[in-house]
């Protein structure tokens, strides 16, 4: 993780030129937590995570799979490459603890995956985390993983952290949950589906949210070995205890979502900027965001190298973002830099967030100087004069990345609490002074 010492407040200087760069991101949360669940249930003789990210959100679920034992495997990351974590049976394998107290931060894939993956053992697990955790919703899956068998609560029966499971090792047979407010519900769900101990059935009832993540999954448990029908009406069928499968080496895709933020770069400076190693065919749905770009004015180019963004004159879109809404705050950014409002639809799932992610983008924007109507499932932008203001992050990383790509236009933007960036992307302000 980076060694950068954050200040209370960080100013951002605006460039004097539009940007010309080429950018390497790091590796992708979404991808580095499912690889390491997917590592800790394969129980795999050994396998090299390539590329993982190192940020707290990584750290937390490593830290946590260690506390586990992680069904008898070790976790170590290389001293020369702290991108590169191997993983292998020690020489004495350990069963994990009967009993163990887990703390996740406000890491949201961590206890949503680790609290899928817990009923697959044996024991009371509890898991807990920061003060916004406890206000984030977790019933759906706690749901779910009690129509498999598993004694999964809500400790406090507000439907939210923190989460007691107390597993006996059965775990299978249908569940039907909702999926219209996070799609790591269903995927925590599905990475555990190819370990239960009689044949697994998830449905879906209702709408899915974020869907491109559910992709990714779906794919990387297929990456890692593992079998998955999926039927029409998003339902999946598993069949039991596919045993332990070798991975051997797996390669993590730079993040897509932390590429948005310099790709927003090249359009609000109408510069150039590559992020390399990322393409169309990544698993990541939010390479999309580039589309949205394009649709605005920007030309995007695909080559070898990685995918380009040229700025152009920016021009309001109506879009809907359900499916990359990691990228709603970095598109709230570019919107103020159009000649026309942005209207921005089928977002409301982001309420639930590190924050309430369209309330807080539309409070900021205003500070700024922008015109905002917030809705309920998202929100319009409309141009106006902007002027630099210190502005608020609510501890919420995506907050701090998004409105930081206004200070490189508008002098006189400073950022609160900068160092919520770690949550995911530790070397983001020594990145983004690369664009200079």
């Amino acid at each position: 993780m980076s060694d950068f010492v954050y200040p209370p407040e960080l100013a951002i200087a605006p460039l004097a030129k539009p940007v010309n760069a080429t950018v390497a991101v790091p590796g992708s949360k979404s991808i580095t937590n499912r690889a390491l669940v997917l590592a800790a249930l394969s129980g795999i003789h050994s396998c090299e995570l390539r590329g993982a990210l190192q940020s707290e959100d990584t750290a937390v679920m490593l830290g946590a799979l260690r506390t586990l034992g992680a069904l008898g495997l070790d976790f170590e990351i290389d001293d020369k490459d702290p991108t590169c974590i191997f993983i292998s049976h020690p020489e004495q394998l350990e069963a994990a603890p009967p009993t163990a107290d887990l703390f996740v931060a406000n890491s949201g894939t961590t206890i949503r995956f680790l609290t899928a993956m817990l009923g697959t053992l044996k024991g009371r697990y509890r898991l807990d985390g920061v003060p916004r955790m406890r206000e984030r919703p977790i019933e759906e899956l706690l749901d779910g993983m009690r129509q498999l068998g598993v004694d999964a609560r809500s400790e406090r029966g507000n439907e939210c952290p923190p989460v007691v499971v107390t597993a006996t090792g059965a775990m299978g047979g249908t569940a039907r949950i909702r999926g219209d407010r996070s799609s790591q519900f269903l995927s925590g769900l599905l990475m555990v589906g190819p370990f239960t101990s009689t044949e697994t059935v998830i449905e879906i009832d209702g709408p899915l949210v974020s869907e491109p993540y559910v992709a990714m999954t779906l794919a990387m448990i297929r990456q890692f070995g593992y079998e998955v029908d999926v039927g029409p009406g998003h339902r999946y069928r598993f069949r039991p205890n596919q045993g332990r499968n070798f991975c051997g080496a797996y390669t993590i895709e730079p993040d897509a979502s932390a590429a948005s933020y310099f790709w927003a770069a090249a359009a609000i400076t109408r510069g150039r900027v590559t992020v390399s190693g990322l393409n169309r065919a990544s698993l990541q749905g939010d390479v999309r965001f580039v589309d949205v770009l394009a649709q605005m004015g920007c030309r995007v180019e695909e080559c070898d190298a990685g995918i380009t963004v040229h700025g152009g004159t920016l021009h309001g879109v109506d879009v809907d973002m359900n499916d990359i809404s990691d990228t709603v705050m970095t598109l709230g950014a570019v919107a103020c830099f159009a000649d026309g409002p942005t209207n921005i639809r089928n977002v409301g799932h982001i309420r639930h967030k590190e924050t309430d992610r369209i309330a807080a983008l539309a409070t900021e924007l205003r500070k700024l100087g922008a015109g905002v109507e917030e809705r309920e499932d998202g929100l319009t932008i409309t141009p106006k004069p902007l002027r630099g203001v210190a502005v608020d992050t609510y501890n919420d990383h995506r907050m701090a990345m998004s409105l930081a790509l206004v200070g490189l236009k508008i002098p006189g933007v400073a950022i609160r609490n900068p160092g919520c960036v770690a949550k995911t992307y530790p070397g983001f302000w020594q990145d983004l002074e690369l664009l200079k």
